[in-house]
């Protein structure tokens, strides 16, 4: 039971690197990481899958609509879903529109920001926006007179696009990660991270593009011909702009930027879900609270019946599912340090061993701060 666990971990620097030498996760070994691993992925799979179509459908349907009052409705309107949805009886989409922001933001220092910025794409999204305004004489006049204003929503429709092609797979990897886990093929947290990073490889070089639908006319606003692919352009942004940066909730940070609280240096920032506090999750304005409130709805239920079993039973179900994706995060995490080494895990090369510590050095530098040595427990 989560109430009875043993004493969190107390892994040091070195101990870590030496985990993921001999191709161990981040997290810690045993029966209850495990099950709570695997069981908040499968919650965590179905929500992304959500989440990726409807962020799909915005960049189809919406684009540069000026007012998208119903774009989390993928084009079906009615009353009773306009009422769930006032009622917040339904998926929390602005969660996944807050991890899109996350990557427009933090993105600039990558290939696919910099191409968003070039007068290619400009000019590919000036038609789509022409085409989009056809018959339309205010808007294409405002188009003319501020033609940055729809260019640039034209970018934050890129990124919606490529987040949804992003958690498009890694919801597939999430859901058969538990079915491989329910047919008893996955056994331990070292599974899961080998899992995970067979997922990753498998479609690393999935392209990431976008191309319009306008009136039964296709309009290449990212082209397959640019290249962009799945893991360098979608999962290494992901995980540095949501796992690493993040953002400072408003309410739990100050803002006083007298007080120097906030680096004026994105590179800087350490508020993505590896650093995140669990305990004001719940709190109001804090964006994963939304992330939790969608998992609850879907937890396993041999998941549901160990937090059940905690000493305050659901009364502190979103902290408790917080702690749980938390883990389950550093395995993702595990993944994606395993699979951008320079060099296979398993070699016994004495150079590429040299070049595989230093690699690993630097990760857990930036992860020195995180609660790595806080969400596993010892073996």
């Amino acid at each position: 039971m989560l109430s009875s666990a043993p004493t969190p971990s107390t892994h040091t620097h070195a101990e870590l690197i030496y985990r993921l030498e001999q191709g161990q996760a981040l997290l810690a070994e045993n029966d209850a990481n495990l099950i709570e691993v695997v069981g908040i992925l499968k919650s965590y799979g179905v929500v992304l899958g959500e989440y990726a179509r409807v962020l799909k459908d915005i960049a189809a349907r919406q684009f540069v609509s000026p007012f998208p009052v119903f774009k989390f409705f993928e084009g079906e309107i009615s009353l009773g879903k306009v009422w769930r949805h006032l009622m917040h009886d339904r998926i929390n989409f602005e969660y996944a529109e807050y991890c899109m922001k996350g990557m427009l933001w933090h993105g600039h220092d990558t290939k696919f920001s910099e191409y968003l910025d070039s007068p290619d794409f400009k000019t590919n999204a000036d038609r789509a926006i022409r085409a989009w305004f056809r018959g339309n004489p205010l808007m294409l006049t405002i188009h003319k007179l501020l033609p940055d204003l729809f260019t640039e929503q034209a970018r934050q429709q890129a990124y919606y696009r490529n987040l949804g092609q992003f958690w498009t797979v890694m919801s597939d990897i999430f859901l058969k990660l538990s079915d491989a886990y329910d047919a008893g093929e996955v056994r331990s947290v070292q599974v899961v991270s080998e899992f995970i990073l067979a997922g990753l490889v498998k479609d690393a070089a999935s392209p990431i593009d976008y191309t319009l639908s306008i009136r039964g006319e296709a309009y290449d606003l990212i082209p397959t011909s640019c290249g962009f692919t799945f893991l360098p352009d979608a999962a290494v942004p992901y995980v540095e702009a949501i796992f690493f940066r993040g953002a400072p909730f408003f309410g739990t940070v100050s803002f006083n930027a007298q007080a120097f609280q906030i680096s004026g240096n994105q590179s800087e920032f350490a508020y993505g879900a590896l650093y995140a506090d669990p305990l004001p999750v719940g709190g109001a304005g804090i964006p994963p609270t939304q992330l939790m409130q969608d998992m609850a709805r879907h937890l396993p239920d041999y998941l549901s019946a160990i937090y059940d079993g905690g000493t305050r039973g659901r009364g502190d179900l979103l902290v408790k599912i917080c702690e749980s994706f938390q883990k389950s995060m550093f395995c993702v995490t595990t993944a994606a340090i395993w699979g951008l080494a320079p060099h296979p895990i398993a070699t016994h090369e004495p150079q590429e061993l040299h070049a595989n510590r230093k690699y690993f050095e630097g990760w857990l530098t930036r992860l020195n701060e995180s609660r790595v040595s806080r969400v596993g427990y010892d073996e």
